[in-house]
């Protein structure tokens, strides 16, 4: 079985100290430990992030992952571009390749992501918020894909996931000017589900979690899986796709609990089962 390990050079080292992970009961918070350049991802945090990802894809004991940037001031600043500038040319693509990665691993967990935005997020930055389920973010974040102001593009999914999210007219105004908006414009569009004051984000976005960890992790993972697969699906495969992911849930020991639950006129006690 491959792992996304095989996908990096051998020379780039595991440091755990890059992306932190704390659980919280059903929740996982996990953290870029980078506040010093602004949590920007560098080959190793690829690859600290991507080890992880694939830890927790296998735990469906998890209900929940939160996504955020250590310190006060950014979320993600996108590719380490220091790390960029003195990279040798054959190297890019393999760096491209997993930044890539890192957001298309985001975007199919099997659990719902939840990116939790304290600062600005620019670039890769951006691009990690759109692989997310949902965004949560400070009334004093900044956004933007400000990659055609160096010349080249949204290369990690922000070209085919903000459309998708905001549609395309609004996508290109964004990509093509480069230029930046700020959290109440960001909410506006649609690219954020939610916004709380700086110091209110944690716990907003711990309740957001726990509200959809509170329902029946089957169930919740089957109605994403449903979305994600069925969206830029025509409508009669959609509905067969949604079909398809009500079967899961039929046989399930939680949905029996919840209508228990609601007859005995008490909370459901969901296990993932």
């Amino acid at each position: 079985m491959t792992s996304v390990l095989d996908q990096f050079p051998s020379d780039v080292p595991d440091q755990p100290e890059l992306v932190s992970m704390r659980r919280e009961g059903d929740l996982v918070w996990l953290t870029i430990e980078r506040p010093e350049v602004m949590n920007c991802l560098s080959f190793p945090t690829l690859r600290r992030f991507r080890t992880l990802l694939e830890e927790l894809r296998g735990d469906l004991t998890i209900r929940c992952i939160l996504i955020g940037g250590s310190g006060d001031r950014a979320f993600c600043a996108g590719a380490d571009l220091k790390e960029r500038k003195t990279m040798p040319a054959e190297r890019v693509p393999d760096f491209v390749r997993n930044i890539r990665g890192v957001m298309d691993d985001v975007a199919t967990m099997p659990q719902p992501t939840i990116a939790v935005v304290q600062g600005f997020a620019f670039g890769g930055g951006t691009e990690l918020m759109l692989a997310c389920d949902l965004r949560i973010a400070a009334d004093t974040a900044t956004f933007g894909l400000t990659e055609t102001t160096l010349a080249i593009i949204p290369g990690a999914g922000g070209t085919q996931r903000l459309p998708r999210l905001i549609g395309s007219s609004r996508a290109k105004d964004l990509i093509l000017t480069g230029r930046k908006l700020d959290a109440s414009e960001a909410e506006r569009i649609g690219l954020l589900n939610r916004v709380a004051t700086k110091e209110g984000l944690p716990a907003a976005a711990k309740e957001l979690a726990e509200t959809i960890a509170s329902n029946g992790p089957v169930a919740v993972r089957a109605a994403k899986e449903a979305i994600d697969r069925g969206t830029e699906a025509p409508i009669d495969q959609g509905l067969e796709i949604e079909a398809r992911c009500y079967d899961k849930v039929l046989p399930t020991t939680d949905r029996l609990e919840a209508l228990a639950a609601f007859s005995e006129k008490r909370r459901p006690q969901f296990k993932g089962e």
